[in-house]
């Protein structure tokens, strides 16, 4: 496997892995029409042949019952540690809380913006090669924090029963109710519902390309939080990077899946090959290596570039998920950081941290939309409404203003609205 690419050669795997395939969007429309058309009957069928699912509509809601079991099924170092990560999100998000405000004018007007909560936000949460107790908690606290009083959790339920980790997760974190589909289908049931499945105001969480087809589709009816492909590290390294975290940190995004990237990018030609044999010698450790082979066949590498200039702007147009900045006195270089969804300063700052605990949110933009988009946050869940009250005063001041806009535009209507309250005084 060759680790060590040129600039061109990684540019242009990143290059063949862009884009959503036309053909599987017309699978999804059809799912997402047959759900519209005949709801439950239609997300039953789906639930079949895609979930695996062996029982009936009533059976798709997960009972209270069967998540107390899942507690005694958890271990408590897991239990301990998913409340330390959940704590840590909670307050990471709980400073994200914005304040309505309000500003009255001279002339008594008042002019402001209130912030009101979504009143139920729908939670997908994959169920595919792995299972994500970490991505309940990611989706569900920024709602919680928000002040959504209704959180309808979906995730597929691969086997008999559905992950006992998951649902601990879902209860520590706030999930109200939790159905057992996934793929397009529970998508289209939260966006349009069903007698079973309720309709949502917002759709958050990372899912295969037919979810995100899926979300793409429904946006509108429903908001969404971002279409988010495969996982992605990028990190730049100097010579006081060590081959052994570096190697490391690729490996930890390729596992994902085979179209993950995992990416170092230096202009240290040594620390790129020790590197490279570090990743060959963990390679043959890791439980999914096939998976990670894959990924790093097809979008992974070490880049040797001429200066750090050259990284920082490789790096800029690449606009990864994760940029890990692996450099002597990294606060110094956060200002060449353009694009990135989350940025890891130091050695000490594995972009697993991220995952799991630290705090901000794992949910990131991927495939480049770092350059327009931000991470899954507090305002995902939150609308904001403007305020406006005019005092006669205020009113008398700006109407004749009004009028001429209005009347320039064509729309005599608007200014007969001004004019009739004008005609009062």
């Amino acid at each position: 496997m060759k680790l060590i690419l040129s600039k061109e050669e990684l540019l242009e795997k990143f290059n063949r892995r862009k884009g959503l395939e036309s053909d599987l969007e017309l699978t999804v429309k059809e799912i997402i029409a047959a759900i519209q058309e005949k709801g439950d009957e239609a997300l039953l069928n789906y639930a079949q042949k895609f979930d695996g699912f062996r029982g009936d509509i009533a059976n798709l809601k997960v009972s209270d019952e069967e998540i107390e079991k899942a507690y005694q099924e958890v271990d408590g170092e897991f239990l301990k540690s998913l409340r330390k990560a959940r704590d840590r999100v909670w307050a990471f998000h709980q400073k994200q809380l914005p304040k309505s405000w309000f500003n009255t004018e001279d002339s008594g007007n008042i002019l402001g913006q209130v912030y009101t909560p979504v009143e139920v936000a729908g939670i997908y949460v994959p169920g595919g090669t792995a299972s994500y107790p970490s991505s309940v908690v990611m989706n569900a606290v920024p709602a919680k924090v928000a002040g959504v009083k209704r959180i309808v959790m979906v995730s597929p339920q691969k086997g008999e029963r559905m992950n006992p980790y998951v649902l601990v997760a879902a209860r520590e974190a706030g999930v109200t109710e939790i159905y057992r589909i996934g793929g397009a289908h529970a998508i289209a049931a939260l966006a349009f519902g069903t007698n079973t499945i309720p309709k949502v105001d917002v759709i958050t969480g990372p899912g295969n390309i037919y979810v995100t087809l899926a979300k793409k589709l429904v946006y509108g009816m429903v908001n969404i939080d971002m279409l988010a492909g495969p996982s992605e590290v990028v990190v730049i390294a100097d010579k006081t990077a060590k081959p052994a975290y570096l190697a490391a940190d690729m490996l930890s995004q390729a596992e994902h899946d085979p179209l993950a990237a995992g990416v170092v990018i230096t202009w240290d030609l040594e620390l790129a090959e020790k590197t490279s044999q570090k990743v060959e010698e963990y390679l043959k450790k890791l439980p999914r290596w096939e998976i990670t082979v894959k990924a790093l066949e097809s979008c992974g590498g070490i880049v040797v570039v001429k200066s750090e200039e050259e990284a920082f702007s490789l790096a800029n147009h690449l606009a990864p998920e994760h940029l890990e900045l692996m450099l002597e006195n990294p606060f110094s270089y956060l200002s060449k950081v353009k694009n990135a969804g989350a940025i890891f300063l130091g050695s000490f700052s594995p972009e697993p941290l991220g995952d799991y605990l630290a705090g901000p949110n794992h949910v990131l933009p991927t495939s480049g939309s770092s350059r327009f988009s931000s991470p899954l946050s507090v305002d995902n869940f939150l609308k904001k409404s403007s305020v406006i009250y005019y005092s006669r005063d205020g009113f008398l001041e700006d109407a004749i203003d009004v009028i001429k806009l209005a009347e320039t535009e064509g729309l005599f209507a608007h200014a007969l609205s001004v004019k009739v309250r004008l005609l009062d005084e």
